[in-house]
């Protein structure tokens, strides 16, 4: 048997199809392409966005084009959320949410015993513990992520994260631990611990991320840790301090501003201020110039002004943030926003991201020119290929021992 994966999405969703391919290989399943004709294909759908579905629904149905008699299973956080809209689709045989990701080799095999179309998805909310966490590693190249939480207890009028992953569940410490000793002993200089909401880790066991990272850069080995997304209002002073002076926290950080619009960010719900979210930005930069600030900005919230989108667009340029990532706002299901009015129309949406994606490159020019010169950490992610401790991706001729960590001069 013959099975193929499309992932779509966040990282996330990488980790969970490796939990999901690992399944199936054990099992005496083939891997092939998702190009390839197979007898299983597994669609890891998104559904942050319009786009995200419309994404999802398209692997679908280049799955089924390709066999029609294959068993094509929609999972992922548009299962999750809407899976009566993905049953409806006669391309789809299984639909299994995030409830269910950890019992896909056994719905499949089930489903080829008997041939039922179902739909395998339950409430969310009520998971309580990050399951199969000694299985979820994702190797990107020589870097391994480490994924030590799931879920978010935010709920930002926007987003529909909550009710496709549910609330904070987070890899016991010591278990996390146990792991980074595991990728020491390996031989990995780099590891990068990811989450739903990173800053969040903890929450539900009683304890947070400063802990775990105090006691993580003390393995012996690990010489970079790469941290994933947070969230500004979750970032205390005493985190703030630790990760701008530890040496081996990378300086790069990823911190989701959204709207420099205090009015826009209270509709969102955000839980900051602009003065609050540039306290911690400027605070990160004047401790480490070299850092790498990346951000996520909405244009087209429901209301947004010219006004508003002006005030995002001036502090972009006067930000120094290393590069974007740019969203247009669409409805999704469950969120306040979806039933907000003053809808700001398509065209005036595509204008603003136009704008803002042209800035992204300016900036990401900008960041580069400003690092010329530079001497940074560098992980060999491949013959003559490096990436800095602050995420520039370097060509360089003469590294040829992939892992190892070195200074260069940019």
């Amino acid at each position: 048997m013959k099975v193929a994966f499309c992932t779509l999405g966040c990282r996330m969703n990488q980790f969970d199809t490796d939990l999901m391919r690992t399944r199936f290989i054990n099992a005496g399943y083939e891997e092939v392409d998702f190009e390839e004709e197979a007898d299983v294909y597994v669609i890891n759908t998104c559904t942050v966005t319009s786009g995200g579905d419309r994404s999802s629904r398209q692997a679908i149905y280049r799955a089924k084009r390709r066999n029609p008699k294959a068993v094509v299973v929609a999972t992922g956080c548009y299962a999750q959320v809407k899976p009566e809209e993905l049953a409806t689709l006669k391309e789809v045989d299984l639909v299994v949410g995030n409830t269910h990701k950890s019992e896909i080799l056994r719905i499949v095999e089930e489903y080829l015993e008997r041939r039922e179309k179902r739909v395998f998805v339950g409430e969310i909310f009520r998971e309580k513990e990050l399951k199969n966490f000694d299985t979820v590693l994702y190797f990107e190249g020589t870097r391994p992520f480490l994924k030590i939480q799931e879920g978010c207890n935010r709920f930002c009028t926007f987003c529909v994260i909550p009710f496709a992953r549910g609330k904070v569940r987070s890899a016991p410490e010591e278990k996390v631990l146990e792991q980074v000793r595991y990728l020491a002993s390996l031989g990995y200089k780099e590891i990068v611990l990811s989450g739903t909401q990173l800053s969040q880790y903890g929450w539900d066991r009683g304890t947070n991320l400063l802990e775990l990272l105090k006691k993580i850069v003390k393995v012996k080995g690990i010489e970079l840790v790469r941290l994933s997304s947070m969230h500004v209002s979750e970032i205390s002073d005493e985190l703030l301090d630790f990760i701008t002076s530890e040496e081996k926290i990378a300086p790069h950080f990823h911190l989701s501003l959204q709207s420099a619009s205090d009015r826009i960010l209270s509709l969102m719900e955000r839980g900051y201020t602009l003065s609050e979210y540039d306290r911690v930005v400027s605070f990160i930069v004047s401790r480490r110039p070299e850092s790498a600030v990346g951000t996520d900005i909405i244009v087209g919230f429901p209301g947004e002004t010219e006004k508003d989108f002006l005030k995002t667009l001036r502090y972009v340029e006067e930000t120094p943030f290393a590069y974007l990532h740019v969203f247009p706002y669409s409805d999704r299901p469950r969120t306040k926003a979806s039933k907000m009015k003053e809808k700001v129309p398509e065209k005036v949406k595509k204008e603003r991201v136009k704008v803002l994606k042209e800035l992204d490159a300016k900036k990401r020019e900008e960041f580069l020119k400003a690092n010329r010169g530079k001497v940074l950490r560098a992980v060999v992610i491949e013959e003559n290929r490096l990436l800095t401790e602050n995420y520039i991706d370097v060509r360089r001729e003469g590294y040829t021992n992939v892992g190892e960590l070195v200074r260069i001069k940019l």
